[in-house]
């Protein structure tokens, strides 16, 4: 019993931390005086949007209709993608980079994403592109099987703590912050892995 015991405490221990934002004192101190402090800002605490501002920012998100970030105008170049999944967004992270000024990432997952649940969709998502868009029924079988194992994830939280280490592998210059959208309450919480 007690080993089983240690093992559900060492288990409990690598989970990531979630850390809501109701006050500006909550903000970790990394992201203080940066794009992501001024996001949670903006989003969660309301904060009015001052004098003009140009894009410092790159937010990637899911493509979900449930989700819409309080932000002013001109805050940030927004990529929306299944899951928050930037692979074959590389070119468009690069250029927002070298060309639009971004030096900070908000990589953003949301709470009941459909990637998360991809694998129990297949016969919706077949049927769906037979009769929505007149696809034969072997090509929907085709495309969903050697798509989904590349935009299917298994839990919300692990995959935008992993995406955001891939990114900071390619771009080390670069500061990537993992955060979640909670569809429960429309608000963003900061992420702290294991």
């Amino acid at each position: 019993m007690m080993a089983i015991e240690c093992m559900a405490n060492a288990l409990f221990l690598r989970m990531p931390q979630i850390l809501a934002v109701t006050s500006r004192d909550d903000i970790l101190p990394e992201y203080g005086d940066t794009p992501v402090g001024l996001l949670l800002e903006f989003h969660n605490l309301g904060r009015a949007a001052g004098s003009p501002v140009t894009p410092q920012l790159l937010i990637g998100m899911c493509m979900d209709s449930r989700k819409a970030l309080r932000i002013p105008n001109d805050f940030a170049f927004v990529l929306r993608t299944a899951g928050a999944n930037m692979r074959d967004n590389e070119f468009r992270i690069s250029y927002a980079i070298a060309v639009g000024g971004v030096r900070t990432i908000a990589l953003i997952a949301h709470t009941d994403c459909g990637m998360a649940r991809l694998m129990e969709r297949r016969e919706q998502f077949i049927s769906g592109l037979t009769k929505a868009a007149g696809w034969d029924e072997a090509r929907a079988i085709r495309h969903f099987e050697e798509s989904a194992p590349k935009f299917g994830i298994r839990n919300e939280v692990e995959f935008v703590l992993q995406e955001a280490d891939r990114l900071r592998g390619i771009y080390p210059k670069i500061a990537v912050a993992p955060l979640l959208y909670r569809v429960e309450d429309d608000r963003l919480y900061q992420l702290r892995p294991d």
